[in-house]
C-alpha cells in the first residue's frame, strides 16, 4: 500500500506500508493491503503503519479522516508529529500541541479584542445617527 499523511499546507510522509493502524470512534482497526476500500474519521490518536523494512512508525494526530481506495490510504488531519519510539513522540507532541495551544490562545484574544472595538465603533455610530 501507500501511505500518505496530508496537512492543510503540506504532505507530511508518503510512503510504502504492509499495514496501517488506526482509531475511530467506536474503536482501533487495521488495513492490509488486501481489505476493501474503506473511510472513517479519525479521533485524535496514535497512528502507526509498518513500511515494508518491517520497523513499526508511529504518527500523533490530531482528528482527521482516512481513506482507503485500491493500494492507497489517505490520512489528512489537522496536525500530526511523526515519531520513531512512543517515549520521543509523546514529548514532542506535548511541546507542538502546546505550541498550538498558545497560538490559538493568542488567536481567540485578538478576534475578541476585534469583536469589542467592531461593537463599539457601531454604538459610537449609533450616537451621531
Amino acid at each position: 500500500m501507500r501511505l500518505k499523511v496530508v496537512l492543510p499546507t503540506k504532505i507530511l510522509l508518503e510512503t510504502a506500508a504492509i499495514k496501517v493502524i488506526a482509531e475511530a470512534e467506536n474503536g482501533m482497526f487495521c488495513l492490509l493491503p488486501q481489505h476493501i476500500d474503506f473511510v472513517s474519521t479519525l479521533i485524535p490518536s496514535l497512528l502507526s503503519f509498518v513500511p515494508p523494512q518491517g520497523q513499526e512508525q508511529f504518527f500523533a494526530i490530531d482528528q482527521g479522516v482516512l481513506i482507503k481506495h485500491g493500494d492507497e490510504v489517505i490520512v489528512a488531519t489537522q496536525n500530526a508529529v511523526h515519531g520513531g519510539d512512543l517515549e520521543m513522540l509523546k514529548k514532542t507532541v506535548e511541546e507542538e500541541f502546546h505550541l498550538i495551544d498558545e497560538r490559538e490562545k493568542t488567536a481567540r484574544s485578538v478576534l475578541e479584542n476585534l469583536e469589542v472595538n467592531t461593537i463599539r465603533h457601531f454604538i459610537e455610530l449609533g450616537e451621531y445617527l
